[in-house]
């Protein structure tokens, strides 16, 4: 199973986000809610590293990605971190047995 932790702060605001685990639905490499996951999470993290060029506490390996703001959210990061968490829970609808949302 794949959870996936999202961090906010008191009003709501999005600080980062954890996600472990792999969905073990396909072989390696060709595991849709793994791939689904990956992306979404990838995408926002790059986004919020490279073009919003926010500075983060950063973790990956296979399995694990881990992104926390070193500064308070904003607007665009909000923007990006919803839209993330937006993907994430139609995946977890998709396949509730495959992916844990929580937010913390």
């Amino acid at each position: 199973m794949i959870k996936a932790e999202i961090y906010t702060q008191e009003d709501g605001k999005i600080t980062g986000f954890l996600i472990d685990g792999h969905a073990n639905t396909a072989p390696h490499g060709k595991d849709i809610y793994c791939a689904g996951v990956s992306i979404v999470t990838q995408a926002a993290y790059l986004c919020i590293a490279n073009y919003l060029n926010r500075d983060i506490d950063g973790d990956s390996a296979s399995g694990h990605l881990m992104l926390k703001l070193q500064t308070p959210p904003d607007d665009l990061t909000e923007a990006v971190f919803q839209t993330m968490l937006i993907g994430l829970r139609e995946i977890e609808k998709l396949a509730p047995q495959v992916l844990k949302v929580i937010q913390k």
